[in-house]
């Protein structure tokens, strides 16, 4: 018997990989890459708890018990929030339902872990900058270094379009018009959007293409390695500028500052101006409206103004009494 069907883990892996996420479900190469960090977080997880490599697990080690373990794993460990392991489980639940179709005969095992739940978490109020710390920040880079032009032009750009971070840095020369005038956006599951961009804007990325290539396929963003800048990297760079601006800004000093924290501004920003919400949903690039609906609920000012529309109550001021006694030991119970 041939060690593939004896141990068919590695095969169903790859399939799962190579044909089944691209041919069946048509996938982009972003949910592909995310679920590929899911498995290798997971083998090497297991490795450790099974001393088998990855190549010599087998699917009695992606069993249930296992599973939560990696899941409390990420939460303890690795310190990802609910939402992250969420997205984790959602990729191993996509692998155990190809794996009922492929093997029915592991059926039962993968159906113990489709049974495993997505965490309820709290939803916090969305978190953005105000105009006066947005300005700090695009003041703290050295226009007098190429690091510093790039990291004033991407973040200009963030708050600029209301772009997610990985649709930045994924930037080619032939995303822009000829001159500068519009970006085009890749965004979540293959869609495409084109953002007008302020001329301040405009101006700096002309500057900036006088830099790089001609190839229409540059890299828009590139380290200092000539490679293009990763996410990471960009966190990174934003954390060192922010620590600047918080030198001329003090509000900085208690405010995580992230690249998304860019999108929810920009959002915020244009709902203030009066812009309506179905035109901030198709500028952000959201599926549904009812996405954008949360930067309402995170509006204090659009709150406040609502309130001031109603009128307040008149209620007549009663004598208090006290509660017969028994009620109070009963209550109290």
């Amino acid at each position: 018997m041939s060690k593939a069907k004896l141990n068919p883990l590695p095969g169903l892996v790859q399939d799962f990989f190579t044909r089944y996420l691209v041919t069946e479900r048509h996938l982009s190469p972003c949910t592909i890459s995310s679920y590929r960090d899911t498995f290798r977080l997971l083998v090497n997880y297991l490795e450790d708890q099974t001393h088998r490599c990855a190549s010599e697990q087998c699917l009695e080690d992606w069993d249930a018990p296992r599973i939560l373990g990696f899941l409390d794993h990420l939460e303890k460990d690795r310190k990802c929030c609910p939402r992250t392991r969420n997205a984790r489980l959602a990729a191993i639940h996509c692998f155990m339902k190809y794996l009922c179709r492929r093997r029915p005969e592991s059926s039962a095992l993968a159906q113990r872990v489709l049974a495993i739940p997505s965490k309820r978490h709290a939803q916090p109020l969305v978190g953005y900058l105000s105009v006066e710390e947005v300005q700090a920040i695009l003041e703290a880079p050295s226009a007098s270094t190429y690091s510093g032009r790039r990291d004033l032009l991407f973040f200009q750009l963030l708050y600029n379009t209301g772009a997610r971070v990985s649709e930045l840095v994924a930037l080619n020369r032939q995303d822009l018009d000829g001159t500068c005038q519009t970006l085009t956006l890749h965004g979540k599951g293959r869609k495409e959007r084109t953002v007008p961009l302020w001329s301040k804007t405009a101006r700096q990325l002309r500057r900036w293409l006088d830099q790089l290539p001609q190839s229409p396929s540059t890299p828009l963003f590139a380290n200092r390695f000539g490679t293009r800048v990763s996410r990471s990297g960009v966190e990174k760079r934003l954390r060192q500028v922010a620590r600047e601006a918080a030198r001329a800004c003090p509000s900085l000093r208690t405010r995580r500052v992230s690249p998304h924290i860019f999108r929810h501004t920009t959002a915020m920003h244009l709902l203030q101006s009066g812009v309506d919400i179905t035109s901030i949903a198709l500028w952000l690039g959201h599926a549904s409206v009812v996405t954008t609906h949360k930067y309402i609920e995170a509006n204090l000012e659009m709150k406040t103004k609502t309130l001031n529309r109603l009128k307040e109550t008149t209620i007549q001021p009663s004598t208090y009494r006290p509660k017969d006694a028994l009620l109070q030991f009963l209550e109290a119970l």
